[in-house]
């Protein structure tokens, strides 16, 4: 079974609302899957993380060949530069969005993942579907907590008191 991911995230103010779009494409079958959620207060970088994270997880069964398509610099170069399993060796001192990258590697280590940058507004079919599935989300009214972001804010306003 191989699979293609398309996803983007959008923030409006950075941070600000939020969101993310999915598409999810059975290579050789014609079928197709899209995903997207808003959130109240985030920002881009975890938006464009939590796209593909949210993806992996909506594959069933592991071991999964799967190329992720993405215009997010940020996310593509630290898997496939490997700076993300420098980051773990760590402990992801002094690094952004530690939460998702958590997430993210136990979801990743159960499928044989490639990440595949494309650039963003470029008139990429799916990864436009991506953008418009993202903005749209990040408008609606029925917007969740990042609470990874709001949790991570509140202990810096507990540590400047």
């Amino acid at each position: 079974m191989s699979v293609h991911i398309y996803t983007d995230g959008a923030c409006s103010g950075n941070p600000g609302k939020g969101g993310y779009g999915i598409v999810m494409e059975w290579v050789g079958k014609p079928y197709q899957k899209e995903f997207s959620q808003g959130f109240v207060k985030t920002t881009n970088n975890r938006m464009e993380l939590l796209a593909v994270i949210v993806a992996l997880e909506q594959l069933k069964i592991d071991g999964v060949e799967v190329i992720v398509f993405s215009d997010s610099k940020y996310v593509v170069d630290s898997v496939m530069k490997g700076w993300v399993f420098n980051w773990v060796k760590k402990g992801f001192k002094d690094k952004k969005n530690t939460d998702l990258w958590k997430r993210f590697l136990k979801v990743y280590r159960k499928h044989k993942v490639k990440l595949q940058w494309v650039k963003g507004h470029n008139d990429h079919p799916q990864n436009e579907r991506c953008d418009r599935l993202a903005v749209v989300a990040s408008k609606n009214k029925d917007l969740l907590i990042d609470e990874g972001f709001e949790n991570k804010n509140k202990n810096i306003k507990k540590l400047n008191l």
